[in-house]
């Protein structure tokens, strides 16, 4: 429903409020499954297969309006836009995309992150392409990333500061101008740092001794 929401604010030149609504989605879809457990939806309707239904939202608000966003604001060739979206149809339809040790496997496509970052440094067309195809290009590579609402180790401290990226992205792209004025997307970045360096500890990128 947002992600349906969020493409028909961009087809109405509304780039905050579709923003807002990548927003809302993200903060959604890291909650909904644990709600879900807990109220035990799978028994109350056991027709109707969880996993599958996420995993189509996901790609909907995590791939198609991100995509079409960046196309939209000028930021990604339309012929490049095939890339992320054919390299994230293949990470979602993979069965081990996410781990027995609840892990995603491969760059999660996060391109609604990626995206609201491009709009909001103002990102040029050329760079934007280059960090679209090397995050294509991730998809495909087997390196775990955290699973923010199954992390077992530092949860609080990743949580906390998920809110606050959200608090602070949410005031960005509302006010877009002043939030550039403030350095606000640029210090915000000091999360998505954290969790690619958690995935890196966590996940195991390198060999360790001992």
């Amino acid at each position: 429903m947002l992600a349906t929401l969020a493409l028909i604010a961009l087809s109405r030149g509304s780039l905050e409020q579709a923003g807002l609504l990548m927003l809302a989605a993200l903060a959604i879809d890291s909650v909904d499954g644990t709600l879900a457990r807990r109220v035990g939806v799978a028994e109350l309707v056991p027709r109707i297969d969880g996993r599958r239904l996420d995993d189509i939202v996901d790609f909907l608000s995590y791939t198609i309006v991100p995509v079409f966003f960046l196309v939209w604001i000028g930021a990604l060739p339309a012929v490049l836009a095939a890339a992320p979206v054919l390299a994230s149809a293949y990470g979602f339809s993979q069965h081990d995309a996410k781990t027995e040790d609840d892990f995603f496997l491969g760059w999660p496509s996060y391109w609604n992150v990626v995206a609201l970052y491009v709009w909001l440094l103002e990102i040029g067309p050329a760079w934007t392409s280059a960090w679209v195809l090397f995050f294509a290009v991730a998809v495909f590579v087997p390196l775990k990333y955290v699973y923010p609402s199954k992390l077992r180790e530092f949860r609080r401290t990743t949580v906390i500061g998920a809110v606050i990226w959200l608090l602070g992205m949410a005031l960005a792209v509302s006010h877009p101008e002043q939030a550039r004025v403030w350095r606000l997307p640029e210090l915000s970045l000091a999360f998505p740092i954290w969790y690619v360096a958690l995935s890196a500890w966590l996940g195991r990128w390198w060999p360790r001794s001992g």
